[in-house]
């Protein structure tokens, strides 16, 4: 029997965190504690990074997603609460039973996919466009940042053009009723 090093134990409690405060994030009625689960989520994926030797992923994770985007995200859960009056609307009935069945429809479908996923994925053993040599000779920042800044520039900047949008339309949404 084989005995499971120290970072085997220390990625699978990080794992079993990050799956058990991602689900938690998803089940909770109140969204200010499905942000701090979502922050959970973050740290232990910070984890997950370093044991795979990607500090800089890491440090990133922590700082931009636990940090910033998380504050941007409960900042503006706050103020659509405030504007609201802290609780959901009087008028508000709940979810349908067609609405209900249709998300545990969608639930058991990517689960089943997710499963099956799982089960027969088979490793290629092919070596990828960046191997572990290449990236220990350069660095990990110096490779991420050539690829986010060179190769990944257009996608990057979509990506914080949509956070920005959706900020935005939050903040139009929330000051809309006044």
């Amino acid at each position: 029997m084989d005995m499971v090093s120290f970072k085997g134990i220390i990625f699978i409690i990080a794992a079993l965190i990050a799956v058990a405060a991602s689900v938690l994030m998803a089940t909770r009625k109140n969204p200010i504690h499905s942000a701090l689960w979502m922050i959970v989520t973050f740290f232990a994926m910070a984890v997950i990074y370093l044991l795979l030797n990607a500090q800089f992923i890491a440090v990133a994770q922590v700082m931009v997603y636990a940090g910033a985007i998380m504050m941007l995200i409960l900042f503006v859960i706050m103020m659509v609460q405030m504007e609201k009056g802290g609780k959901g609307d009087p008028g508000e009935t709940g979810r349908s039973a067609k609405t209900k069945v249709a998300g545990a429809l969608i639930t058991v479908i990517l689960f089943g996919e997710m499963l099956f996923g799982a089960l027969y994925y088979q490793m290629t053993g092919r070596s990828g466009d960046y191997p572990v040599a290449m990236v220990n000779s350069v660095g990990n920042v110096r490779t991420i940042g050539s690829l986010l800044y060179g190769q990944y520039l257009f996608p990057f900047e979509i990506a914080s053009i949509l956070l920005l949008v959706g900020i935005v339309g939050a903040v139009v949404i929330a000051k809309r009723k006044e």
